[in-house]
């Protein structure tokens, strides 16, 4: 619980007392119209002065100036100020108002004008208290145009996060872009011919991600589930059943650690696509994600943040084709390894620790790759990138490269240093992908939790045949947080998990 001032907290339950002894209990009233807010009165007084207004907000601020006051009313587009003169509204209203608390819920109606010093106001006919607000707001004074003294805790902010909502405005701001370029992808994709379809979020066997599974029940058939870990194996199901292009925009579940990129349960957006493959993938990430950087932004282009930026201060999505880099060729070029050393395990493991990475835990070859990649390479991926060519140990679910069977026919998108989509050219041999599935078990009995679990009836679905597809994973809140430069998953997921407090 926020230490809270107990004496304000008092004051304003014995106000709302005052206010129902009097017979004017706010929580009575059911519905209050609104026919402006404060935005577009502000941004186009020509066009409302003089005009009669009825808006509705919190009030954020009250000034008292003799038989006259003014209050700040701040609604979801901005704040308006008001004036209430007493000769006007009367001795009783006017004592109600100038009651009010920072916090209060209000609906003003009252005509449109600009004081002597410029400011838009509406001059308040009637003002009536629709909630009280009985705990004080974390609001701060602004002073110059900058606010002060507001809510600035981190953890405060996301656990109280209607309290983050109410008083910091670019907060709310994430999550109407986050829902903008939501929309926006499933208007690019609907475009596209692809139909939305929701997949079980409880599994018997939870596959499809390399992660760590949470763990559930279900009483009435006595069964052991998994939270679904991704939406990969389910889709395929439907290509095999005669549906071409399908997606899914779904919470996924990882029981793993959080940072300031990982939250347990996120946003994934999966798509698949018959008769399509990697290359088809790669067109479809470059106009998807310039489309949700014209939703976001306004435009196809974003700032880098200056901790990733390497030089580059802005990326053009719209600019093509992105540059693809296959993956060992960029740990040669930033890490000083060579294609020589991946030849077997022993030769990997010491490669890692002539560089610095410890190996002791390593059970693949595929594995180090990866981790030299991440250690190495994406830091210098600020512009959008295709890394290519992974590891078959590390990409059960992906083709072969017909020249080169050690490694895969996958992609990551990379954007300033950060991984923002997965694809693959996907695997449809049952035959292959039985054997992939075995070898990922004896990944795990050597140690491996991450490693794929065997699913009998995914394979049984491919033996009725898959035809070629292409396939695309991409996390929403990760790709919002590039779009916006936000460097916090917390703060573009509207409830994050947080250890409780007691």
């Amino acid at each position: 619980m926020m230490n809270d001032d107990l004496d304000q907290c008092k004051a304003r339950r014995e106000k709302l007392d005052s206010l129902k002894a009097q017979g004017h209990d706010p929580y009575i009233i059911e519905r209050y119209e609104r026919t402006h807010n404060a935005s577009e009165i502000v941004s186009d007084f020509a066009a409302h002065d003089g005009a009669t207004v009825r808006i509705a907000g919190r009030v954020t601020a009250v000034r008292v100036q003799g038989k006259a006051l003014f209050f700040d009313l701040t609604d979801e587009t901005g704040r308006i100020q008001v004036y209430v003169r007493r000769n006007e509204v009367g001795d009783d209203l006017f004592e109600r108002i100038r009651d009010l608390d920072v916090g209060d819920i209000v609906g003003v109606s009252g005509f449109v004008f600009r004081t002597r010093s410029g400011e838009t106001t509406v001059h308040a006919s009637e003002a009536l208290l629709l909630a009280k607000c009985l705990r004080p707001l974390p609001v701060g004074k602004e002073v110059d145009g900058v606010r002060h003294a507001a809510l600035t805790d981190v953890e405060v902010r996301h656990r109280y996060r209607y309290l983050d909502f109410i008083v910091n405005a670019g907060a709310r701001s994430l999550l109407v872009k986050r829902a903008r370029m939501v929309t926006a992808i499933r208007s690019f994709l609907d475009g596209l011919g692809y139909i939305e379809v929701e997949t079980p979020v409880l599994q018997a066997v939870a596959g499809g991600a390399a992660a760590r599974k949470f763990e559930t029940r279900h009483n009435a058939l006595d069964l052991r589930l998994d939270l679904r870990i991704a939406l990969e194996l389910p889709l395929k199901r439907l290509i095999v059943g005669g549906l071409p292009r399908v997606y899914e925009i779904g919470r996924v579940f990882r029981n793993e650690g959080q940072d300031k990129k990982h939250n347990p349960e996120f946003t994934l957006l999966e798509l698949y696509q018959a008769y399509g493959n990697l290359d088809d993938m790669m067109d479809l990430v470059e106009a998807m994600y310039e489309v949700a950087c014209v939703a976001v932004n306004g435009s196809p282009r974003i700032a880098v943040p200056a901790r990733a930026s390497e030089g580059v201060t802005e990326v053009d999505l719209s600019q093509r084709p992105w540059p693809r880099l296959p993956i060992v060729e960029g740990i040669e070029q930033y890490a000083g390894v060579s294609r020589d050393e991946f030849a077997n395990l022993p030769k990997a493991k010491a490669a890692c620790e002539r560089v610095g990475i410890p190996s002791d835990e390593e059970t693949s070859v595929g594995g180090i790759i990866e981790k030299l990649h991440e250690r190495f390479v994406q830091p210098h991926l600020i512009r959008p990138t295709f890394i290519t060519d992974f590891p078959v140990e590390t990409s059960p679910l992906a083709k072969r490269k017909p020249d080169d069977p050690a490694f895969t026919r996958r992609f990551e998108v990379y954007m300033a240093g950060q991984e923002l989509g997965n694809a693959f050219s996907e695997l449809n041999d049952p035959i292959e992908q039985r054997l992939r599935f075995e070898e990922q078990a004896r990944q795990r009995a050597r140690g491996n939790d991450e490693a794929h679990p065997m699913d009998e009836d995914f394979l049984m679905a491919l033996e009725y045949g898959m035809p070629p597809t292409g396939g695309l994973g991409v996390g929403i809140d990760r790709l919002l947080m590039a779009l916006t430069g936000t460097d916090s998953i917390r703060e573009v997921i509207a409830f994050p998990l947080l250890r409780p407090e007691h």
